[in-house]
C-alpha cells in the first residue's frame, strides 16, 4: 500500500507525519519501509541499500551533513574543496517569504527552500508569476519538517532560509529541460549514474555504471534505453563527484552538464528517503555491497 495514494496531498502528509513525531525513529521507519517496500526492515544486518540508508538515518551523525544538505550552507562546502566555479549563481536569500522584492530579481530564476527537497520554483518569465501565490508557497514550503517524515536526519537542524540562483537553460537538449546526474557515491568514489531526463513532463531514468555503460534497471521511473550517449564531460563529473564525496559513507552527488560546463545541484544522503524498488531487485543488495556502515 502507497499512502501517497491514499493521502494525495502532499502537505496534509507532511502535517500528520508531524504530529507522529513521538513515534521513535526505529519504529517509524519500520512502519514506512513495510508500507513502501511490502517487506520487512532489518536494521539489525542489512544487506540492502535501501535497508542501509534506514539504518543512516538513525546511526550515522557528521554535522558536516547538516550543511551539505541545507541548499545555502553547501555553498561554503563547495568553496572549501575549491570548486566555487561550479556554483550557479546566486541572486538573493531571504528569511522570510515576506522580504522578497520581486522587481530586483531578474527575468528568469530559479526559487528555492533551503531546508528539503522538492521545493523549487522555476521561473522562466517574472511578468507570468503571482507573487502572493509564490511567497505563500515558500512560506508553506519553509513550514515543512522534513525529518519528522521521513526521519532524515541531514535536515533536522537546517534553519529555512529561501535562496534565489540562476536558472539553467540548455537549448540543444534533446529531451525536455536539463538533464539531471545523480552520482551514488561510496565513501569517495562514484560507483553508479542515475540520469534524469524529462522530469516535467514524462520523467524518466536511467542507470550508469561509471563508465556509462547502461544497466536496464527501473525504479519508480521506468528507464527508456541506450539512447544516450556518454557526456562530454562525464570524466570532470566524476572527480567533481569524488572530491564531494569523499567526507562521507555514502552520499548522491547531484550535477548539471549544460552548454559544455558543470553545475551543482545538490547533495542528498538519503535519495528517494531510501524507499525504491529496483527492477530486477538484485540491484538493491549490489548497491548494499558498496554501502559500508
Amino acid at each position: 500500500m502507497d499512502y501517497k495514494k491514499v493521502i494525495k496531498n502532499k502537505e496534509l502528509r507532511f502535517t500528520l507525519l508531524h504530529c507522529l513525531r513521538f513515534i521513535p525513529d526505529s519504529i517509524m521507519l519500520r512502519l514506512q519501509y513495510k508500507i513502501k517496500m511490502d517487506r520487512k526492515l532489518n536494521l539489525t544486518n542489512p544487506k540492502r541499500w535501501t535497508e542501509k540508508i534506514q539504518w543512516y538515518k538513525i546511526y550515522h551523525r557528521n554535522s558536516l551533513m547538516t550543511q551539505c544538505a541545507d541548499k545555502y550552507e553547501v555553498r561554503q562546502y563547495i568553496n572549501s574543496k575549491g570548486l566555487a566555479h561550479i556554483l550557479t549563481e546566486l541572486y538573493a536569500t531571504y528569511d522570510n517569504a515576506e522580504e522578497i522584492d520581486f522587481s530586483t530579481l531578474p527575468q528568469k530564476f530559479v526559487m528555492k527552500t533551503t531546508n528539503g527537497s522538492g521545493t523549487n520554483i522555476l521561473c522562466e518569465d517574472k511578468s507570468e508569476l503571482n507573487p502572493n501565490q509564490v511567497k505563500s508557497f515558500l512560506e508553506g514550503y519553509m513550514q515543512r519538517n522534513n525529518y519528522s517524515a521521513g526521519r532524515e536526519w541531514s535536515y533536522k537542524n537546517i534553519v529555512p532560509k529561501i535562496i534565489v540562483e540562476e536558472l539553467l537553460e540548455d537549448k540543444e537538449n534533446q529531451f525536455s529541460g536539463i538533464n539531471d546526474y545523480k552520482f551514488l557515491c561510496f565513501n569517495g568514489k562514484a560507483k553508479y549514474i542515475v540520469l534524469d531526463v524529462d522530469r516535467h513532463i514524462e520523467h524518466k531514468r536511467n542507470i550508469y555504471d561509471a563508465d556509462w555503460n547502461f544497466m536496464d534497471i527501473d525504479t519508480d521511473y521506468p528507464s527508456f534505453g541506450d539512447v544516450v550517449s556518454k557526456p562530454q564531460g562525464l570524466e570532470e563529473m566524476l572527480e567533481i563527484a569524488n572530491k564531494l564525496s569523499a567526507d562521507f559513507p555514502f552520499v548522491r552527488v547531484d550535477l548539471y552538464w549544460v552548454n559544455n560546463k558543470v553545475y551543482f545541484g545538490e547533495l542528498t544522503f538519503y535519495p528517494w528517503t531510501g524507499y525504491v524498488q529496483f527492477t530486477p531487485d538484485e540491484f538493491d543488495f549490489k548497491l548494499g555491497e558498496e554501502f559500508i556502515i
